[in-house]
């Protein structure tokens, strides 16, 4: 009789609605190992340490840029912190794609050897990019053109951040354009210098940003807002550059301490709205120097309604 009572208690229990009960939706976010991504990081953290979030947080890491963005073109994850011109690019080709925030202004820098005394010297030089398609490109070209040399004065080439470093120690390449970490660690082992940096060439730069699958918005809109929400908060929490901020870099990045602290002199996480004008700015760039001709409207690829 009692064994009846209990498994008939165990049925009553389990058949009451699971009100607050219900799980989280799981978002997945590409990421490259760099500062742009350090609001992502943070993002994850403040999620995790809630209780009532309906959203959980996979950060799912890359390598390269084309592999990053070919997990979100495929669907494979939700969103990433992405260039913002890739983004554009695949908007065009017609990925449904939005730009729902900025994920920092400025980050990028011109490492050179000690050779290098100005950007005209770099006339005849190997400089490497991390993509032809990068802001980093655009601010090349924007060197360049203040100081009137060509950019096919230039041997460009395209290499992944992580062998910048070891391409300027081996003297392969004369210099190269990139985001933090891999700024910063020439730097410190003693083999580069800083040229320029992005706010010394274009102030306020717009180059990464949080980038989301339009099947995810459209699917669940609740989770995307909160999402977005947190991310803007996270970003603040970002330009704080304390020791959380210096923690959590270090947990996804590989980079000691003085890499890092010199790393996040360079860059900003405030201001991460992508406004028209900036978008405008950014769309004249890729026209100028045959990057992208038929940019997609502001209209259409920036979200601005989850804020």
């Amino acid at each position: 009789m009692k064994k009846l009572v209990f498994v008939f208690l165990l049925v009553f229990l389990f058949s009451i609605p699971a009100v607050g009960w219900a799980q989280a939706r799981t978002v997945k976010l590409a990421y490259l190992p760099i500062t742009h991504s350090i609001p992502l990081f943070i993002l994850k953290d403040d999620v995790e340490a809630k209780t009532d979030s309906k959203i959980a947080i996979e950060l799912i890491k890359y390598g390269t840029w084309p592999e990053l963005v070919d997990a979100l073109v495929s669907g494979r994850v939700d969103g990433a912190t992405m260039f913002i011109e890739f983004a554009m690019k695949a908007k065009e080709e017609g990925i449904d794609l939005k730009a729902v925030s900025l994920a920092h202004r400025d980050g990028a820098t011109m490492i050179v050897s000690h050779d290098i005394a100005g950007v005209s010297d770099l006339k005849g030089k190997t400089v490497a990019i991390p993509e032809p398609f990068s802001t980093m490109n655009i601010l090349l070209h924007l060197a360049l053109q203040n100081v009137g040399v060509a950019y096919s004065d230039l041997n460009i080439v395209v290499l992944p951040p992580p062998e910048m470093p070891v391409a300027l120690s081996e003297k392969r390449i004369s210099g190269y354009i990139v985001a933090d970490p891999f700024a910063a660690i020439s730097i410190v082992n003693g083999n580069g210098k800083i040229l320029f940096t992005a706010d010394q060439i274009w102030k306020n730069s717009v180059c990464c940003g949080l980038v989301l699958h339009n099947n995810f918005i459209k699917g669940d809109k609740a989770a995307a807002q909160e999402l977005v929400r947190g991310y803007r908060a996270a970003g603040a929490a970002a330009e704080l550059k304390d020791a959380r901020v210096f923690d959590l870099a270090s947990k996804y990045m590989t980079a000691n301490q003085e890499v890092l602290k010199i790393s996040l002199e360079t860059i900003s996480y405030s201001d991460l709205d992508l406004r028209q004008e900036d978008y405008d700015q950014l769309t004249k760039f890729l026209a100028q120097y045959d990057l992208l001709k038929n940019s997609p409207s502001y209209e259409d690829f920036v979200e601005n309604g989850l804020k």
